[in-house]
């Protein structure tokens, strides 16, 4: 019996997938643990609407990353340290004050965890910063940091 699978199963495919099992499988444990539906023409057609579907919405959401990513090149966030004797900085400039400097100062809400900082800014100037947007889009954020 041909079933398309509702949710991942282990051994047998993932959610999306058309597989062949036999009818007791099928009858006694897949379609009671709402597992899997029969493979007939409507749900094959509903299958094809939903994979459709996904794919414009990963699609729009690709578009928005790459949109955004465009404006963030184009700015430049400006954060204010204190700093001792001999230029030595007090402290760092972690992802979570980049985030809320760019909300403050331009109105860009950043998910801090898509700042990919490799170290916390220890130092005066100015640094490009790596902002994961999407799996396949990085953008690149100017922080520039000065003495307060």
């Amino acid at each position: 019996m041909k079933v398309i699978l509702l949710q991942d199963v282990k051994s047998l495919g993932k959610k999306g997938d058309t597989v062949n099992v036999s009818d007791g499988y099928a009858r006694n444990l897949l379609f009671p643990k709402k597992l899997g539906v029969e493979a007939n023409a409507k749900n094959m057609n509903d299958l094809k609407l939903q994979k459709a579907n996904q794919e414009k919405v990963a699609k729009e959401q690709l578009e928005e990353a790459q949109a955004f990513a465009e404006l963030l090149s184009t700015k430049e966030v400006f954060i204010s340290i204190k700093v001792g004797e001999g230029g030595k900085t007090f402290g760092s400039v972690s992802s979570k004050e980049i985030a809320d400097a760019a909300k403050a100062q331009h109105g860009l809400d950043i998910d801090k965890k898509k700042i990919q900082l490799a170290a916390p800014i220890k130092a005066l100037g100015t640094s490009s910063v790596p902002v994961k947007l999407h799996p396949k889009v990085t953008a690149q954020l100017k922080v520039t940091v000065k003495e307060a």
